[in-house]
């Protein structure tokens, strides 16, 4: 399980995963700098940490380097929740929380989720069907 993203590291992975493809310090500097004052240096050991920790691979770029997302941020975020229901002593109890939490359109995600997850439904699997070889 990923431990939960520094403030300092969030910052940087999220413009890796926004701009999702290779990316120089220069890069992120520059865009961290739009919103705060960070040094080259700073931002540099960032992403050499991220690099340590798996969620970066690089490659060499003449005496630079250029950092990727190792995995989306959809699935830290998956691997977040998963951690944290997990290591619940009720998970049932800790889901109904969780959804009483979500706005009305986080609802309809989620049961845009359900539905992938599922797949698409047969007649034995509908609603009020009844049970394959069984008629009504």
């Amino acid at each position: 399980m990923p431990r939960p993203l520094g403030e300092l590291e969030d910052a940087v992975m999220t413009r890796v995963w926004k701009w999702n493809r290779p990316v120089t310090v220069r890069e992120v500097l520059e865009d961290l700098q739009q919103e705060r004052s960070i040094a080259y240096t700073t931002v540099m050991t960032v992403l050499d940490n991220l690099h340590q920790k798996g969620w970066v691979r690089r490659e060499s770029e003449g005496r630079a380097y250029r950092y990727e997302a190792v995995s989306t941020r959809a699935a830290y975020a998956a691997a977040l929740m998963n951690d944290a229901w997990s290591q619940s002593d009720n998970p049932a109890a800790a889901l109904v929380a969780f959804f009483g939490m979500m706005s009305e359109e986080q609802r309809a995600s989620l049961r845009d989720a359900v539905r992938i997850v599922q797949g698409p439904e047969t007649p034995a699997q509908s609603p009020g069907a009844a049970p394959e070889g069984v008629g009504r």
